[in-house]
């Protein structure tokens, strides 16, 4: 059985997971109208992957016996001024969401509640995945500056990076 506390704790996560989804559908959007493919594709799949998060939070306090707080939608709040604007946004997310699954981590051992520890286990790995994903293409933006042919070879690689995996970008 999930404590209130953690309860409460992981149903905030789950928010920010559907939040985090958001904001990579918001910036997929805004990439697709500003006619880049390849960042697009890279923010829509990421969308999908950040619900995924979100679901796999749904069903562990479902069946650790809890209740489930499924949030409204946000719209996010984004700066679009630059694509060096959008990720550092992003990686700026990617940070405080690993912040907030370091926060469960502590309150699960805390409560010793060992089980939940375990099956954050995986959001912790994950994280460390984001924030290096979100910091490698922050750190390329900085090296195309404004070289137009940079961000045509870098929208286009976007297009495949997820086929290729995230090590890859």
């Amino acid at each position: 059985m999930l404590s209130a506390d953690l309860q409460k704790a992981l149903n905030k996560q789950v928010k920010i997971e559907g939040d985090s989804s958001q904001i990579y559908l918001e910036m997929a959007s805004w990439a697709e109208i500003q006619g880049f493919e390849g960042i697009a594709t890279f923010m829509y799949a990421q969308s999908d992957e950040e619900r995924q998060h979100m679901l796999k939070l749904v069903r562990y306090v479902n069946q650790r016996g809890g209740v489930a707080d499924i949030p409204a939608i946000s719209k996010p709040d984004l700066d679009h001024t630059s694509f060096k604007t959008l990720f550092k946004q992003l990686f700026d997310h990617e940070v405080y969401v690993s912040q907030s699954i370091n926060d469960l981590v502590h309150i699960s051992l805390t409560e010793r509640d060992y089980a939940t520890h375990n099956f954050l286990q995986w959001y912790v790995s994950e994280q460390i995945e984001e924030e290096a994903t979100a910091r490698t293409i922050l750190d390329k933006i900085n090296l195309i500056g404004d070289d137009k042919g940079g961000l045509y070879l870098f929208d286009n690689d976007l297009k495949n990076f997820n086929q290729q995996g995230k090590t890859n970008v």
